[in-house]
């Protein structure tokens, strides 16, 4: 096991990819036909991806500005993206496309957005919502379901969240993951289709609170809270853990199997990619970090990457 007690300022093992620098990363995921990464920058409200080979040090990086904040968006079967913004669900039929709203939300935008999301293997998109004052559990999780034509159908699926994050869907076990960032917890659900529901929530993971009075320069241990996940193909569920400089891997009953550092001290969401899926990306944040600690942490707002021994899984297409 890796040290419990990362250093964000060693970058050994990560290269970051030139030209990525964010606010806030989040929502990354591997096109496999474009042979691109894509992922977002919720306070600078842009798209971005990746243009020609990365390991190889050749890729751009293309950027599509976004009329509100986008929280999280995966690639569309029949072309383009589905996207949440603020106030809905949007879908663009081409990168930099028109967008049209397939499934509006009447939340109170001044206090409520979407943060976290992704397809499931059926082509549905699920996306939860974050309770910006961060003070009462209202955020929720819905599943938007655009198949057969007509009008998208919104189903909630969960609630009682302050922070909607680190969503895992894992058709084969009928398990879902979903995390509340903000109260350092990890849930699990059992899934079922059909009918498609959630049931028998319950504790996946309990991570323990921030220290009173942490710092980063304190010297306190704390492993950070769970923000974007993914898995791997040996189930593994790997988390970013936000203030934490690390992801960690868990295994079906939410133990830690290992602690992986990243230089950065806020790792957002990690995806797989490359063509086999061995090449581990992660999102990061500067967004409110103090200046010193960016001085220590070049970094952090980049995405960064590295080769891994085992792959995770393909992304799932929205189907409309």
């Amino acid at each position: 096991m890796a040290d419990p007690t990362p250093n964000p300022s060693d970058t050994a093992g990560w290269t970051a990819l030139p030209g990525s620098d964010c606010a806030l990363g989040e929502s990354p995921f591997w096109h496999p036909h474009e042979r691109a990464l894509h992922w977002l920058d919720i306070p600078g409200r842009q798209a971005l991806r990746t243009r020609g080979d990365i390991a190889g040090g050749q890729a751009v990086v293309e950027r599509w500005a976004l009329p509100q904040e986008p929280g999280c968006m995966a690639p569309a079967r029949r072309g383009g993206l589905v996207i949440a913004l603020r106030d809905g669900i949007y879908r663009a039929r081409e990168w930099g496309g028109a967008l049209q709203c397939i499934a509006a939300f009447d939340h109170d935008t001044a206090t409520m957005r979407f943060n976290d999301g992704k397809c499931d293997p059926q082509g549905r998109f699920w996306a939860g919502t974050l309770q910006e004052p961060k003070d009462r559990p209202i955020a929720a999780l819905y599943c938007i379901d655009a198949r057969g034509g007509g009008p998208a159908r919104v189903q909630k699926m969960a609630g009682e969240a302050i922070t909607a994050n680190g969503l895992v869907l894992v058709p084969e076990r009928g398990r879902v993951y979903w995390a509340d960032t903000a109260a350092h917890a990890v849930r699990a659900y059992d899934w079922t289709d059909p009918p498609h529901a959630l049931t028998g929530e319950r504790l996946f993971r309990q991570f323990d609170p921030k220290p009173a009075g942490w710092t980063p320069e304190s010297g306190v241990p704390y492993d950070g809270r769970p923000d974007g996940a993914t898995l791997d193909r040996d189930g593994r569920y790997w988390v970013a853990m936000f203030e934490g400089g690390q992801l960690q891997a868990l295994d079906a009953e939410g133990r830690t199997l290992e602690r992986l550092p990243v230089p950065a001290r806020c790792p957002t969401m990690p995806c797989f990619g490359g063509d086999d899926l061995c090449t581990l990306f992660v999102t990061t944040a500067r967004k409110g970090r103090p200046a010193a600690e960016l001085a220590r942490q070049p970094m952090a707002g980049q995405v960064l990457w590295r080769r891994m021994a085992a792959p995770g899984r393909p992304v799932a297409f929205f189907e409309d």
